[in-house]
């Protein structure tokens, strides 16, 4: 197959890539924006192009947001070869600019639906001088039938030129560099159809085929626009992260003053302030100032990270209270934020490797078909002993085996069962995404609003009297930290403490009923506690014993049968969490889970995964937190929640729209169904193609006919794959 539309889009030659360069370990690095590449085959012939030169150390693809990462050896100025080598072999390269508001998925999807309605459009109207054609018989008169096939004309050509363009764009760029795809043989009949009508309304006197290439341009534009709109969810992971970091930073200057700079300009050693409610632009360490931050980004939980000088931070928190001055260690490139959208499209360039079924098929229909509309061609005009039955038959085996039913086989069967599953709560968002839940043998969970709801509750309210429980509520309604929102749902409405400090990172501190009260963690209240499953808080009323709270989070109420589900149908279960290994073990033991690993970073769960891979299993992983987005992208399938992180969402395959985690057993069986179908659409192309095929070689039939026999094949896969729309 070949690149869409790439020459629709135009390189920005004022953009001087050189500006975009980065230099580490020796190499210059550029990430390139690449128009129009849209198969396995588009990244072999880009990377492999690339590779060609001498300089180049490393060149990868990401099919799903057409970002190209390239490492040389060299300096800055051969950055401008590269792009003007992607241009010579017809993929317009710019610098990659995630921020960009420009969606070229997006802006595709709308050319082939207007191409698509321009040419059911034109369909509709010729079919209906075709059937005055065909009702007239002996009692229409040359001259009608002439006028006729006129009109036709002025109706199709202009349509076949605009809605044509996807195809014969793509054949042109296949030809001109010496490849030949699967848009060069339709090309071709389309071409033949509407020449040789041409030739027969003005100078001839037979048929024309006018309907026959417009109906085969409909059938063909449906195929590729369900194909290209399942697989646009794919890049707005990318994107999400790139709208998490920071656009500007807050410059401490060396006489005090504070200068608000592009955070690209930060590097390290600079020294910026950071307010309540900022996100840290890149890595940083405080060197003044106290403050709690929300660290979910690294650890998944939503226990915010007390700051104080020396704490190391990461682009992407968020900081909740208190101003720091924080000094940079690392610019915006090399951050961790920077580092998770990396290994997030590192994961979707794997799979974007996956070689679909319909790949498969596409390698042996190209070649099959020229080579027998050649043998047509020839064998006919031997026999007939003039060109145009010659003509007329290779048009109709190049039109009756139009791979129509290979392009909707697996297009229709994904918009069915996306249907089906979207209707029990689940949201496809990646093209093959169900092909690669089909064979999946391992589920990965998190734990941490996965298994878990994601909110810790009081779990030994039965040891605290009711006193001391009412003095922490108080103290607790007066603060937004998530254990102080667990004790005041625990206690219900209520008065709040009087005279409240909350130190971040410790607790809080007030007066109930002119006692003094504090509430928060060991540390901050000087108690020795040693390490357990629970997540704990303190209370100490003046100098009277402590209080100890426990809480815990709440499993999901589905989430035993959704481990049982998966056990069944034989894949094996782990849990991987960046949460402390006590509640791992504890969530572990009761779910009946036996591998699991706890305190992990995104990096660490990537290094899992890879490893299962490396086994040779087929994974899948189900997670909710922003830390997981890399994970869920390197995984072989991805499912996340409705109330997950955006970019969790955004990273992954599947969405559980009604946070029922037992859909992602549904979509299980779903998927394995929808592959089954899949295999019978190209089993009934198949025997479609050794019946039609004959008969189209013997000149049994006109390209008309085999443009109807072909859409009749269309049909039939589509009713086929309307079966997975049936209840069970």
């Amino acid at each position: 197959m070949a690149a869409l539309d790439a020459s629709a889009y135009v390189s920005d030659t004022q953009a001087d890539p050189r500006a975009f360069v980065r230099h580490s370990e020796g190499l210059a690095h550029l990430d390139l924006l690449v128009r129009g590449a849209s198969c396995a085959g588009c990244i072999a012939r880009i990377e492999g192009g690339l590779r060609e030169d001498e300089r180049v150390e490393q060149a990868r693809l990401n099919l799903s947001t057409g970002r190209l990462a390239l490492s040389w050896r060299g300096d800055d100025a051969a950055a401008r070869d590269f792009i003007a080598k992607l241009n010579s072999i017809g993929y317009p390269a710019t610098p990659y600019e995630p921020e960009a508001d420009s969606d070229p998925q997006r802006e595709e999807e709308r050319r082939l639906l207007r191409a698509m309605a321009v040419a059911g459009f034109a369909m509709a109207n010729v079919m209906l001088l075709s059937v005055s054609v065909w009702s007239g018989g002996l009692e229409m008169t040359e001259t009608m039938q002439s006028l006729m096939h006129r009109i036709s004309a002025l109706i199709v050509l202009p349509a076949v030129a605009y809605s044509g363009q996807p195809f014969f764009r793509s054949a042109w760029r296949a030809l001109r560099v010496g490849h030949v795809n699967m848009d060069v043989p339709i090309s071709l009949a389309v071409f033949l159809a509407c020449g040789l009508s041409i030739y027969e309304t003005f100078i001839g006197h037979g048929a024309a085929y006018y309907d026959a290439a417009v109906m085969l341009l409909f059938f063909l534009l449906i195929g590729r626009f369900l194909d290209m709109r399942l697989r646009a969810k794919a890049s707005q992971a990318a994107r999400g992260l790139a709208a998490m970091q920071a656009a500007t930073a807050n410059r401490l200057l060396p006489d005090g003053a504070v200068k608000a700079v592009p955070a690209r300009e930060v590097i390290a050693g600079d020294h910026l302030v950071l307010a309540a409610g900022d996100r840290v632009p890149v890595d940083a360490t405080v060197i003044d100032g106290r403050s709690a931050l929300d660290g979910s980004l690294v650890s998944g939980e939503t226990e915010p990270v007390a700051a104080e000088p020396g704490t190391q931070l990461f682009s992407g928190m968020l900081n909740l209270d208190g101003k720091l001055v924080i000094e940079a260690t690392a610019d915006r490139d090399n951050s961790l934020l920077a580092e998770i959208t990396r290994l997030v499209e590192a994961g979707e360039q794997s799979r974007s490797r996956y070689v679909r079924l319909a790949d498969r098929a596409a390698k042996l229909y190209v070649p099959f078909v020229h080579t027998l509309a050649a043998l047509t061609l020839i064998g006919w005009f031997i026999v007939a002993g003039e060109p145009r039955p010659a003509i007329i038959n290779a048009i109709a085996v190049l039109i009756i085996t139009c791979p129509c039913a290979l392009g909707l086989a697996v297009p229709a069967v994904q918009v069915v069962a996306s249907g089906r599953l979207y209707g029990e709560g689940v949201l496809v968002k990646s093209g093959d995404a169900m092909e690669r839940l089909a064979q999946i043998d391992t589920v990965v969970f998190d734990k941490t609003g996965t298994l878990t709801e994601g909110r810790p509750r009081l779990v030994n309210e039965h040891e605290i009297d009711p006193r001391s429980l009412d003095v922490a509520a108080q103290l607790a309604r007066t603060s937004r930290h998530p254990l102080s929102r667990a004790i005041a749902d625990a206690a219900g409405m209520g008065i709040a403490a009087h005279d409240v400090t909350e130190t971040p990172g410790g607790g809080i501190e007030g007066y109930v009923e002119g006692r003094r009260a504090r509430f928060g963690s060991a540390q901050w209240l000087g108690i020795q506690t040693t390490a357990n499953p629970f997540s704990e808080a303190w209370l100490q009323i003046e100098d009277e014993e402590a209080v100890r709270f426990r809480f815990q989070d709440r499993l999901r109420e589905d989430a035993a049968e959704t481990i049982h589900g998966f056990k069944t149908r034989g894949a094996e279960v782990f849990l991987l969490s960046g949460d402390r290994r006590e509640p791992v073990a504890a969530i572990a033991a009761e779910l009946g889970i036996v591998s699991w690993q706890g305190e992990l970073k995104p990096q660490d769960k990537i290094e899992r995964l890879q490893a299962l891979k490396a086994e040779g299993r087929k994974v899948a992983m189900i997670g909710d937190g922003i830390n997981d987005a890399p994970a869920l992208a390197a995984a072989d399938v991805s499912i996340s929640l409705a109330s997950a992180a955006e970019i969790s969402q955004a990273a992954a395959d599947f969405v559980l729209q009604a946070d029922r985690l037992k859909s992602s057993v549904f979509a299980l069986d779903i998927s394995r169904g929808a592959k089954q179908r899949v295999i019978e659409n190209f089993a009934t192309s198949v025997v479609y193609n050794i019946i039609a095929v004959p008969i189209a070689v013997f000149g049994y039939v006109t390209p008309l006919i085999a443009a109807i026999a072909m859409s009749g094949s269309s049909v039939l896969v589509i009713l086929n794959a309307l079966r997975l729309a049936r209840r069970r």
